[in-house]
């Protein structure tokens, strides 16, 4: 049976009501709606985990290495290789804005100290250095501690307590290889590393604490110390002062989460940006925070430092930074180096030993301060200029935690407003990086970062004002209506486009 039905005319649709329902639907409620999101779950291992037995490879289909599992790969890093699928190179990196770029400007800044040009390399710096490091460069790592942070306390650190790392990742690594079987408490948001380094050391069994931005993200001390008693938390791991939000525990705060070291938990703060805090008071400058200050026993006392030369001494291709807390870790981290990483670089350990003094540390403090702090306003009064304003202004670090949620969707979460910053040559960091989340099973529009971006004010000004210029061109087009350009139709890789990069 056929039923003939008229023929019916083609009417166009009125301009106004296409609108409509193409703004209709780019409001997307699930990350299956989003090609963005695809993209992301595309990366390998960025795949909801445990939910099948087979590893995480680029191609299911493949020839594999048996056993290889794929930990996922961290915000900077994923954004990059975006990045390079939409035409950037580091060969071309000036024609480019990189605002989610993690390290500060490695250039000479007004009244710091010139920059390294050249090392020594003695002969027997060609030899190994021991995985605990160079002897001479743990003291002056504890020297610089107890000069900072402990005049007159009776207990000081001496090199036994310090431990050089080839980086932060590193020392967070070894760290982690000899903790035991114990739930970890970790915070959303924060640094994005914490998520492999928790997907890839099982023994640590990961128990989060979401930080609330109408708290301005604080950490609970006293809800933290009940987590303690009532979910037998042994170890707490944290970035001090903290990204991605510029937010700093200092004061009592940071002494009262230092005590509950001495309720038989480890507390490991990663205080690599100690120096970025950015005072109101001229008197304050040069000052700068570590949980040091508030150790009473430094070889009882079981709080871990990491920190080194990347971020505070602008060094971040140096790869020397270290580990501090007491002797018995540093044995320990001394043997998880030897199979781990094998120890850092040994002419650049000695390099590093001069810049270490006091005195020139407190001088180089200053003038970093005074610079940054001047970028960060610069940065706040454009974005406020575009009607961005930061909800939690940063007190600390080079980071700015930007909610989205007021831009007309689809622009209004991170990973889209990331996909249509690379069309305008302009790199920033998703703020679903910084949920830590090490099973990935989360819908990602669910996540409390979904809605954020962290941009960096870590580069030279010039490169922050051509990247606000394209914020700027974004957000403009999305607010007069071109939205329906925007949440498709992106680049999968460099090889999808190869006519684009000849």
């Amino acid at each position: 049976m056929h039923l003939h039905l008229p023929h019916l005319p083609h009417l166009p649709i009125p301009k106004s009501i296409a609108h409509q329902v193409h703004g209709v639907m780019k409001i997307f409620h699930h990350e299956k709606e989003s090609e963005a999101h695809q993209i992301f779950r595309q990366q390998v291992g960025h795949q909801p985990k445990g939910l099948n037995f087979l590893p995480q490879t680029i191609n299911p289909e493949e020839e594999t290495v048996p056993g290889i599992e794929h930990p996922g790969s961290t915000g900077v890093i994923y954004c990059s290789d975006r990045a390079i699928a939409n035409g950037f190179s580091y060969a071309n990196s000036h024609e480019w804005a990189n605002l989610g770029q993690g390290a500060p400007e490695v250039g000479p800044i007004p009244n710091a100290l010139p920059r390294p040009e050249s090392i020594p390399m003695p002969v027997d710096s060609l030899e190994y250095a021991p995985t605990t490091g160079v002897k001479a460069l743990r003291e002056a790592v504890a020297n610089l501690y107890n000069d900072n942070y402990r005049k007159g306390k009776a207990s000081q650190y001496t090199y036994e307590n310090v431990c050089i790392v080839p980086g932060g990742r590193a020392g967070l690594s070894r760290v982690a290889a000899v903790v035991g079987d114990v739930y970890c408490s970790y915070q959303v948001p924060d640094y994005t590393a914490y998520d492999q380094v928790l997907s890839a050391f099982k023994r640590l069994v990961p128990v989060p604490t979401a930080l609330d931005p109408k708290n301005k993200y604080r950490l609970d001390i006293e809800q933290t110390r009940k987590d303690i008693r009532t979910q037998g938390l042994s170890v707490i791991i944290a970035s001090n002062p903290r990204n991605p939000t510029g937010q700093v525990i200092a004061g009592k705060e940071l002494k009262e989460l230092v005590s509950l070291s001495r309720e038989s938990t480890t507390i490991i703060l990663d205080e690599f940006y100690s120096w970025y805090i950015y005072p109101d008071s001229e008197k304050d400058f040069g000052k700068s925070i570590s949980s040091a200050e508030y150790v009473e026993d430094v070889n009882s006392d079981a709080v871990v430092i990491i920190d080194g030369l990347t971020k505070n001494w602008r060094l971040p291709g140096w790869r020397v930074c270290w580990v501090v807390g007491p002797k018995n870790l540093v044995t320990a981290l001394s043997q998880s180096g030897s199979f781990l990483d094998g120890g850092a670089n040994h002419p650049m350990q000695l390099a590093a030993i001069p810049l270490l003094e006091p005195s020139l540390v407190k001088a180089e403090k200053m003038a970093l301060q005074r610079h940054f702090k001047i970028k960060r306003d610069h940065v706040l009064k454009r974005l406020h200029a575009l009607h961005l304003d930061v909800d939690i202004p940063p007190q600390a670090t080079f980071y700015i935690w930007l909610n989205l949620e007021k831009l007309p969707p689809p622009l209004n979460n991170g990973l889209t407003f990331f996909e249509e910053l690379l069309k305008e040559q302009t790199i920033v960091i998703p703020g679903i990086f910084f949920d830590i989340n090490p099973a990935h099973r989360r819908n990602l529009f669910n996540s409390p970062c979904h809605h954020y971006v962290r941009l960096s004010f870590g580069p030279p000004i010039e490169d922050l004002d051509k990247g606000i210029d394209a914020i700027g061109r974004v957000v403009a087009a999305a607010r007069t209506g071109g939205t329906r350009k925007m949440g498709h139709s992106y680049k999968k890789s460099l090889e999808a486009n190869p006519a684009d990069h000849i």
